[in-house]
């Protein structure tokens, strides 16, 4: 039995742009980053999906309802597919992390899986609850073709797991905003990646604007 899940990242926000760290933080799509949901909505457009699990944050809600415009998809709202809280850093630039907590970044990038921002996450802890959301969705959901609407982290930490690298490499695997993850998974543990972070073709108007 195959399960097809097509994992996205939400298009460019504004806070991707300003290059700014967001995970509980939320800001708007930018008229590009709805231009990468429409493209991704053309790219699905074939796709018969059986349910849609969606991050609970403006932007993937932005990207979702672009997709699954004139569908009737059962949309699941599931916090566990949510961006790593970065707690205190939320909003900031690197630069400015480094400037107004130096000790605490230094602390954090010196344990990658443990170390956390006061008040975030650390990656041990987004890694266990994405795994537990992947669990899930494959139990309840075996044979089914699944939309899920996340974040460039989730999608990471899934690509680890299913090709047993470490969490703390997740950082190897490129997932830019609206870009688009397949994978075939048959009976939980032979997995087929389709695609990885493929970027669906703009329209003319959108091909010159900047993707980061």
């Amino acid at each position: 039995m195959r399960t097809s899940i097509w994992l996205i990242r939400h298009g460019q926000t504004t806070l991707n742009k300003q290059r700014r760290y967001q995970g509980i933080a939320d800001s708007p799509l930018t008229s590009f980053g709805m231009q990468q949901a429409e493209a991704l909505a053309r790219r699905l457009r074939r796709i018969p999906f059986t349910v849609a699990f969606v991050s609970p944050t403006g932007r993937t809600r932005a990207t979702a309802t672009v997709v699954l415009r004139g569908r009737t998809t059962t949309v699941i709202e599931d916090a566990r597919w949510s961006e790593t809280n970065h707690g205190r850093w939320e909003g900031l630039t690197y630069a400015e992390v480094r400037a107004r907590f130096p000790d605490e970044a230094v602390a954090r990038f010196a344990d990658p899986l443990r170390g956390r921002a006061q008040g975030g996450e650390s990656l041990a802890e987004v890694s266990e609850r994405i795994l537990e959301a992947w669990h899930s969705l494959l139990r309840d959901h075996r044979g089914g073709r699944i939309l899920v609407v996340t974040h460039a982290t989730p999608i990471q930490l899934i690509l680890c797991h299913i090709t047993g690298l470490s969490p703390t490499d997740h950082w190897r695997w490129r997932v830019d905003p609206g870009s688009l993850t397949a994978l075939d998974v048959y009976n939980s543990d032979a997995i087929i990646m389709r695609v990885v972070n493929e970027t669906p073709r703009l329209t003319q108007q959108g091909s010159g604007e900047e993707h980061d």
